[in-house]
């Protein structure tokens, strides 16, 4: 079957060209959540953990966490896989969560934040902070076809590829270079896209609840009848639970497991749940599950991740493939340098074709699309202004230092993209 290689040349260019702002944002912000517990790691001290040795009980970390905030509620608690990590508590005080981090080796409250590297670009990536409607959410996921079409076209139009894995032009000229740059970046990068794409597609499904893929995927968590329960007392019934005792029960019906996270209740009418790591690999942590009463602590739902079926297998790996934690810290930097890869390729495509044009006929390919690009990138860069504000709760120098960064973005892709190829137009 033959195709005709200038139509597919020009759906790729379309992909790379027409929507080449928002495609950089998406696949940047992905790469950069990949490595964000890490980031956390360097920017918050509080967040490192002080070294190896046994856990305190969950109780005296509770305890502790009860004594720096009284006036607050437990919602959830994560236990990170990275033993340079402190766990994880999520306060929430008067409306606004706290993420409240805690040596798992001495019970020791380490500090606070209202928002963590993890959490700003997961949010991010994950919805491009555009909750309502799922705008944001289906913003991000069409990009996954569009990354996999932009694949197959450059694979078909690009003759034997396959024998031009090593080969990269350096005569000619920077745009000879860049074409070849780009041509071989891309070919490497092709594994990562096929995986990025296909765990993208696959959320889109989910998303959509095609075949009902979510209705499986995700368990409605059970409903207790305790509404007879009256909580009494000033402090929040999640600081009143007991976890050691209920990690316990919880290890005894999942053998082996590993407590990665809880999400206490503050309701009787609501279940504790437990979710860990086992002997199944690549799953992420909610593969096993167990549901306990908060007053009997009886188990009301367990899940293991042996016996799950093979859709809610397929949902639960689809996270540790597409940011690459499955494998620690080493996988994690791989996936880190992929996207950037990736995000590279983006770039170069735009350079490669405003300069081609430019060259030949002295005007601009993105024509009036450059509006709709730099028109979504502000609605953006908007409504992460107002998550800053309003959910974060950023501090205004805080503020002032990620304004700083966004700026000096916008002006090195001003000079590059703008300046530079109309200077180098003009001589």
């Amino acid at each position: 079957m033959k195709f005709n290689k200038r139509k597919l040349f020009q759906v790729h260019s379309w992909i790379g060209i027409k929507l080449s702002i928002l495609f950089f944002i998406v696949c940047f912000s992905g790469t950069l959540a990949t490595l964000s517990n890490e980031m956390d790691w360097l920017f918050y001290p509080a967040i490192r953990a002080s070294g190896a040795g046994e856990r305190v009980p969950y109780n005296k970390m509770v305890d502790e966490v009860r004594k720096n905030y009284p006036d607050g509620s437990i919602t959830y608690w994560v236990m990170p896989k990275e033993p340079y990590l402190n766990d994880i508590v999520y306060v929430d005080r008067e409306g606004q969560r706290h993420y409240v981090f805690v040596d798992p080796h001495t019970g020791e409250v380490k500090g606070d934040t209202t928002v963590t590297f993890q959490r700003f670009f997961r949010d991010f990536h994950y919805y491009l902070f555009m909750p309502f409607y799922q705008i944001g959410y289906f913003m991000v996921l069409v990009f996954a076809f569009f990354l996999a079409i932009s694949m197959a076209t450059a694979l078909m139009f690009y003759k034997k590829w396959w024998k031009k894995l090593f080969e990269l032009k350096s005569g000619n000229g920077k745009l000879m270079f860049f074409r070849s740059l780009h041509r071989l970046v891309g070919l490497w990068s092709v594994p990562f896209v096929i995986l990025f794409s296909l765990t993208g597609i696959w959320y889109f499904v989910e998303r959509t609840n095609l075949g009902k893929v979510s209705e499986i995927a995700n368990p409605i968590p059970p409903k207790l009848e305790n509404e007879k329960f009256k909580h009494t007392g000033s402090l929040a019934f999640s600081y009143q639970l007991d976890y050691d005792k209920a990690a316990k029960i919880a290890q005894e019906f999942i053998p082996g497991l590993q407590i990665r996270g809880i999400v206490p209740t503050n309701e009787a009418s609501k279940p504790v749940y437990f979710r860990g790591t086992s002997h199944v690999p690549l799953v992420r942590n909610r593969s096993n599950r167990v549901y306990l009463d908060p007053l009997s602590y009886q188990p009301v739902m367990v899940q293991k991740a042996e016996e799950i079926p093979t859709v809610m297998y397929l949902n639960d790996i689809a996270d540790p493939l597409h940011f690459g934690n499955w494998g620690g810290l080493a996988t994690k930097i791989i996936w880190f340098f992929a996207g950037l890869s990736i995000s590279g390729l983006v770039l170069t495509g735009i350079w490669i074709a405003l300069k081609r044009q430019i060259k030949k006929t002295g005007s601009k390919p993105m024509g009036s699309w450059k509006y709709v690009n730099w028109g979504l990138a502000l609605i953006v860069i908007g409504f992460m202004y107002s998550f800053m504000i309003l959910r974060y709760s950023l501090s205004w120098q805080s503020i002032v230092v990620v304004s700083f960064i966004l700026g000096a973005i916008i002006w090195l892709s001003w000079y590059v993209f703008v300046f530079r190829l109309q200077k180098a137009f003009q001589e």
